[in-house]
């Protein structure tokens, strides 16, 4: 994490620490804009700001924080941070992680109940502590129940795109082994599971030995879990594990199927192997002690009479009849998708300016851009008013002029009002591009309710698309309690686009559900929620995932040209 980062983060917790404590709000509040303003900064302009003492001429900084944020970025150490830290009990913090859970509860815990630990909590919760006290309520009570067995199912756990940048980093490590054959990625890394628990690599190597002796030593490496002749456990400075694989060349195929799974996946093809009098295991593929030789696993799929079944496929969720039919999906690559949609700039909670996104999509090969801020409800992002939207209106017709080798689109991500009602009037709406109806509030509805206000939302004739449509993060929180089939019938009814939000912490819509919303006919469009210029970056995470959901180029949206999106956009408001 970058000083920057790392001195926004602790701003943040400031801001909760004062919550917690009861101080003035605004007091707090100024902790919080703080952390967005510095977020906003890039690292060498902080830098520059600090040494010629020119912090207090960024709006938001007062000699207060002026004098804490110089502390925090000279010394990375601010003394009022850590001495506000030990007045709160440390469980306190964890308790936040809760959803649903904010300062203001957690502190009504602290004050009336005592609760400063996880176990406290839970414990007051099975003995119905909470059912009386104000505020909460029994519903509240199961809410949290709920919540504290989704924080421990989840700890340990990794997004799998930070866990593909660091295996990859290992493996550049590995190629500097002299006598290192093949090597890959393998387990739920390589098939894409959203949320993995550690890394699994297979290598080929003429001395295996010599090889895990070697990745012991490497010096991304914190401890070393387990060693033997052929495998290597270890635990990286990153914090996550890597369980690696050695093995001779020629077993280097039969090894990586069988170490990248699924488990129910390996289960069904060794069933077909068995019925065809082979045996499979992860040294091999024998007709009785002879072995089949394989130099691939495109080779060790044909053996079985199969297509070569692309990882993130292996679910055991029909993949080997498919395969076996030659009728598998030729599932989408990233270098299909031609323009993107929801995209966030300065004029609510991005950090990138609307000629920088232009510039940026330019330089990445784009034909087409959809810029789409927050609206007017979401007034903690910066949501725009509608005199903003004109002003934005008019910046991006003098961008268009200037830039005509991409289209701009104009469109906003607006809020789904509990009512199922956007926050714009008609006339409003009428004049954008395109629409992203999202739900960013209420998202502990009912399931009934819930679902009417999202059908609501769709039936509107203005909006396009359904933003993050579960509304899950994460490692954070469960999605909105949901009628999916209703909504997708919606979708499929009314011709909305579903949203795959490429956000690493959202992965938005379910890979579960896309091989369904496929057979309908809905179409999804791959759509990073990008608020910064690196963001962009998530659109390879979309794709993985749209993969693993058996999406084919015709499923996706924004794989289509410029010429065909205009087309699509412009009839679509003409229809209305």
């Amino acid at each position: 994490m970058g000083k920057r980062l790392a001195v926004a983060k602790i701003l943040e917790e400031i801001g909760t620490l004062l919550e917690l404590k009861g101080e003035n709000p605004f007091k707090s509040r100024a902790y919080f804009s703080a952390a967005r303003t510095v977020e906003m900064i890039g690292e060498e302009e902080l830098a520059r700001l600090v040494r010629e003492d020119k912090l207090q001429e960024v709006k938001g900084i007062g000699s207060a924080l002026d004098d804490k944020l110089k502390e925090l970025v000279l010394t990375g150490r601010l003394l009022y941070y850590e001495e506000l830290k030990t007045s709160v009990p440390d469980g306190l913090l964890e308790i936040l992680k809760i959803p649903g859970l904010g300062p203001r509860k957690v502190k009504v815990l602290y004050d009336m109940l005592g609760i400063t630990t996880l176990a406290e909590l839970e414990y007051a919760c099975r003995e119905n502590r909470l059912v009386n006290l104000k505020g909460f309520g029994l519903k509240t009570q199961e809410n949290i129940l709920e919540g504290i067995e989704f924080l421990r199912r989840n700890q340990g756990r990794y997004y799998v795109g930070e866990a593909r940048r660091i295996g990859e980093d290992f493996i550049a490590y590995l190629r500097k082994f002299p006598a290192l054959g093949e090597v890959s990625l393998a387990g739920s890394v390589r098939r894409f599971r959203e949320i993995v628990k550690d890394i699994d690599i297979v290598v080929s190597a003429d001395e295996p030995d010599r090889l895990t002796r070697y990745v012991a030593d490497l010096p991304i490496v914190d401890e070393v879990v387990a060693q033997g002749d052929t495998k290597v456990t270890v635990r990286l400075k990153a914090g996550i594990n890597v369980d690696l694989r050695a093995v001779k060349r020629e077993q280097f195929p039969y090894a990586l199927h069988h170490f990248t799974g699924s488990k129910e996946h390996n289960t069904a093809l060794r069933s077909r192997a068995k019925k065809m009098g082979l045996k499979i295991n992860e040294y091999g593929l024998f007709n009785n002690q002879e072995l089949i030789v394989c130099r691939d696993e495109k080779e060790f799929f044909a053996a079985l009479g199969l297509d070569w079944i692309p990882p993130e496929l292996r679910e055991n969720n029909g993949e080997i009849e498919a395969a076996e039919l030659h009728v598998l999906p030729e599932l989408i690559k990233k270098k299909d998708i031609r323009g993107i949609f929801h995209v966030h700039s300065t004029y609510s909670d991005g950090a990138a300016k609307l000629e920088e996104i232009v510039r940026h999509c330019l330089d990445a090969g784009y034909e087409y851009v959809g810029i789409t801020d927050h609206s007017q409800s979401a007034f903690y992002a910066g949501g725009l008013k509608e005199e903003d939207l004109k002003k934005q209106a008019e910046e991006i017709d003098v961008l268009r002029e200037k830039y005509n080798g991409i289209a701009i689109l104009r469109g906003i991500e607006s809020d789904i009002r509990a009512d199922g009602s956007l926050d714009y009037p008609d006339e409003v709406l009428e004049k954008l591009d395109f629409v992203i109806a999202s739900v960013h509030s209420g998202l502990f509805m009912e399931r009934e309710k819930m679902t009417a206000r999202i059908l609501r939302a769709l039936a509107h004739p203005f909006v396009t698309m359904l933003g993050h449509p579960t509304n899950r993060l994460l490692l954070g929180r469960e999605g909105s309690r949901l009628d999916l089939e209703q909504v997708f019938e919606a979708a499929r009814n009314y011709k909305i686009i579903l949203e795959l939000n490429a956000n690493p912490a959202r992965l938005d819509l379910d890979w579960r559900h896309l091989k369904k919303i496929k057979k309908m006919g809905v179409l999804v469009s791959i759509n990073p929620d990008a608020h910064r210029l690196a963001d962009f970056d998530h659109t390879g995470l979309g794709v993985s995932l749209a993969r693993k959901g058996w999406l084919e180029k015709a499923d996706v949206f924004n794989t289509r040209s410029r010429a065909e999106i205009e087309s699509y956009l412009h009839n679509r408001r003409l229809s209305h």
